[in-house]
């Protein structure tokens, strides 16, 4: 009797710790803990119930499910080279890349079956549009208009779906080979044009700048000469100038020692010698005139001698006799 009650005791008790363990276990599966930059659309029973943002969250067991995980994070979509014809008729392969952001879980969740797939058509469809209206030409110098087109168009179709385009890029445009080489050709044909005009104004720049130089040369050199000539002149001048002075004080000394001479001998006592001397200046005076001939004294003795010889100088329009 005891063991029966003990057994139905046991087995009472091993049942409520399963079912305590698996109420656990059912709780704890249905904790969910949403991390940052995720969304967690819940359904109950089948339908929308909520969306579940970061933090920690509990579903009801049965009732409650995750119908899908969303990312709010920007993502980037590299989609494959697209074929696109341009309006005069030339096969291109472009590749673009999308950037987008969720911006409703929900309609993300149910507006549209299979987002990226749809995302990369429309945008395949978006391109051959506006290439289409283009030529080669404006397409391949024309990204950031085909790029800011296909933005807005993107982002007006895919609002309904709950996701926001921030840009599109075209990440390459290859045109058929044969024009990709007429491409090379006119490029390399430009560089050689650009390296060749350069080079010209390279040498006229050269050739300018030589003959700048030649020009301030000659300039120097003839600066230099005028500057040489006029300090030469300057110098001879100078010279002159010296040579002048020099003469003119040596005559002013001379003068000053005839006359302090004659001062001298007008002072002093007559003597023979100074009479004799005397007698010598009449005489070189007389000289200077207009006499031809002068018969001389043999002998100047004194005053008296000088004086009669000076008398007896007769001046003729022919000859002169001194007696």
């Amino acid at each position: 009797m005891l063991a029966a009650m003990f057994l139905e005791g046991s087995a009472a008790l091993i049942v409520t710790l399963v079912l305590i363990v698996f109420l656990f276990i059912v709780i704890v599966a249905n904790v969910r803990i949403v991390p940052q930059a995720k969304i967690y659309v819940i359904e109950r029973l089948g339908t929308f119930y909520q969306e579940f943002h970061t933090g920690p969250h509990f579903l009801i067991p049965f009732i409650d499910r995750v119908a899908k995980i969303v990312t709010i994070k920007e993502q980037v979509v590299d989609f494959k080279p697209q074929p696109v014809i341009t309006k005069d008729n030339v096969t291109m392969q472009i590749d673009t890349v999308v950037f987008f952001q969720v911006t409703d879980a929900k309609q993300y969740t149910y507006g549209v079956e299979r987002p990226m797939a749809a995302i990369e058509n429309l945008s395949a469809t978006t391109l051959r549009n506006i290439i289409g209206e283009m030529e080669l030409d404006a397409t391949l110098t024309s990204r950031d208009v085909i790029n800011t087109k296909i933005t807005s168009i993107l982002d007006q179709a895919t609002d309904r779906w709950g996701i926001k385009v921030n840009r599109v890029e075209l990440k390459n445009i290859l045109p058929p080979r044969e024009i990709q080489d007429a491409m090379e050709k006119q490029m390399k044909a430009e560089r050689e044009r650009r390296e060749k005009i350069l080079q010209a104004e390279g040498e006229k720049k050269s050739a300018i700048l030589v003959a700048e130089g030649e020009k301030e040369s000659k300039i120097l050199r003839a600066q230099a000469d005028k500057e040489s000539r006029i300090l030469a002149a300057e110098a001879e001048k100078q010279a002159m100038l010296l040579r002048a002075e020099a003469i003119r004080q040596q005559k002013m000394l001379e003068a000053e020692g005839e006359a302090e001479a004659l001062q001298r001998l007008n002072s002093a006592e007559p003597t023979d010698r100074i009479i004799q001397l005397k007698s010598l200046e009449a005489f070189e005076r007389a000289a200077d005139g207009r006499a031809t001939k002068l018969i001389i004294p043999s002998e100047i003795q004194g005053l008296a001698s000088l004086t009669a010889a000076l008398k007896g100088v007769v001046t003729d329009d022919s000859n002169t006799m001194v007696q």
